[in-house]
């Protein structure tokens, strides 16, 4: 599978998106799933991400919900926040794969991004610290409304 490339990260990742995540704990074996949606929605000059859905672990099934905010670069590529403004990396998606590391207190998260197709892109992030070691594969695919 060949990244395909994408001149303008915001422009790409605004819409509806289905995700399915897998997050395994590699310490453990133990294995979860994300199952939900990501909306990609302009505010002001930003681009704000709100992935709501339903997590299980252990058998037992939780809603979820997280936001980011992308700023967008004039090249295209674009500074990815956490909800309250915190810097969590950059990304850019002009060749179609990124590879990233965020540092979070004894934690850190190497995370790749591969577009694999104009309505499809994979998100995986390693976590490793004193506490946690874990994989997150995120498979994200553009909802198209309905005609």
């Amino acid at each position: 599978m060949h990244p395909v490339p994408v001149p303008d990260a915001a422009a790409y990742l605004a819409g509806r998106w289905s995700i399915d995540r897998t997050v395994i704990d590699e310490r453990s074996g133990a294995r979860g799933t994300f199952v939900g949606t990501a909306l990609f929605r302009r505010v002001d000059d930003e681009l704000v991400e709100a992935e709501s859905g339903e997590f299980v672990w252990a058998g037992v099934a939780n809603p979820a919900s997280r936001t980011h905010r992308l700023v967008p670069r004039v090249d295209g590529t674009a500074d990815v926040l956490f909800a309250d403004g915190r810097p969590f990396h950059h990304l850019d998606l002009r060749t179609g794969h990124w590879t990233t590391r965020h540092p979070c207190a004894a934690d850190r998260y190497d995370g790749e991004f591969t577009v694999v197709s104009p309505d499809e892109w994979h998100l995986r992030w390693w976590v490793e610290g004193p506490a946690k070691t874990q994989s997150l594969t995120s498979v994200y695919r553009r909802l198209h409304p309905a005609s």
